[in-house]
Parts: structure tokens; sequence; C-alpha cells
């Protein structure tokens, strides 16, 4: 079975290309901006994480995987880890409890999309694919905690199975204004538009 590489990261050289272009266009436009005020955009603490988000919502436009890294806190309770993320709650109390709570602190997660209909059980083999299994809703809910609007437009789920080998899942979308959470127990087919949470093997 060939394996997907989820992707190599970015390269100095990269960068350091972003830096020259920046560069030649600050230098093409400089005297559009006025030297006192732009000493203080460069104060604002604000500027890069913006500056970084841009590029990311542009690679993530055009991307079928996406990567972020979170810090997970794993000594909370299944419910306190949901009810961080602010949204409204569609949960099964007894899938709840067999949420799996993973490990590890820093937590990268991979977001990957198929883009079309799928089950459960050959889901299992597309994150094999990948060098990837499920992720733990834990490590998917820290991803929506930290970025509110993630699943604005990449709703995004995971799956597992409980003590007695039947199917869960947590999936976290959007329905109209409403940003919405459900935690269920349900063998069923992913439709094309689902992201699907992974964490390296």
């Amino acid at each position: 079975m060939e394996t997907i590489t989820p992707f190599k990261p970015v390269t100095e050289e990269q960068i350091g290309k972003l830096n020259q272009n920046l560069t030649a266009k600050l230098l093409k436009n400089k005297g559009e901006l006025p030297s006192d005020l732009f000493q203080k955009v460069l104060g604002d603490e604000t500027l890069m994480d913006e500056f970084y988000a841009s590029i990311r919502k542009r690679i993530e436009a055009i991307s079928s995987m996406i990567t972020r890294i979170v810090k997970v806190n794993r000594n909370r309770s299944a419910k306190e880890a949901l009810k961080a993320t602010g949204r409204n709650q569609y949960v099964d109390d007894s899938v709840l409890k067999t949420m799996p709570q993973g490990e590890g602190e820093d937590t990268e997660v991979v977001f990957f999309k198929i883009g079309r209909q799928i089950s459960m059980d050959n889901l299992e083999k597309e994150y094999a694919l990948r060098g990837l299994k499920p992720a733990d809703p834990y490590s998917q809910a820290a991803v929506n905690e930290a970025d509110p609007a993630f699943a604005d437009e990449h709703p995004n789920g995971t799956q597992w199975k409980d003590g007695d080998g039947k199917w869960c899942y947590a999936f976290f979308c959007r329905g109209g204004d409403e940003r919405n959470l459900f935690v269920d127990r349900l063998d069923f087919d992913w439709n094309d538009d689902w992201w699907f949470a992974g964490v390296r093997k």
C-alpha cells in the first residue's frame, strides 16, 4: 500500500524569497508610507500574527491537507474540553464516556479532505494511507477552540470505536448562524464536505 506523505515543511529558501519579495514591495511603495506611522505599526505585536494568518489562509484555500499545532489540556474532562470551544453541543453522554483522551500537550493535528462520500470503515484506510490515525477529540476540540472560525470553512470530524466495537464520532460545523458540535454513536457515511482530523501514527 502506497503511503501519502502529508507534506514537506516550507524551506528556509522559500521564506527568504518571501522576505525578498516583501522588501521589494515596501521599497517600491515607500513613498506611500509615513515613517513615524510605519514605526508604530512595527511595534504592534499582532502584525506578524496577522501576516502569518494571511499566508496560511491562502495556502489552506488551495490545499487538501491542513496542519495545526495546538496545546491540548488533557487534564480537562471530556465535557470541559468540548465546553471550552464555546459551541452549541449536541452530545450523547454515553458516547462522551468513550471519548479517547490522547496524549501529549503540544499536538500536531493534520486535517485532510477526500472530497467524496465514504464509509467509516473505508475512512480508516484513508487515514492509514496518509500515515495517520483518527485524532482524539481532545486534540480536535483544541484546534476548534483556538480558531473558532476554522470549522466555518472546514467542517471537521473524527471517529473511534467504543468498547463494543461500535463507531462513534465527533464533528464540528456551522449551521446557519450557529457554530455546533456533535458527539454520537452511529455507523454512517461521511459526505464529501468533511475534513478529517488525524494525528501521526
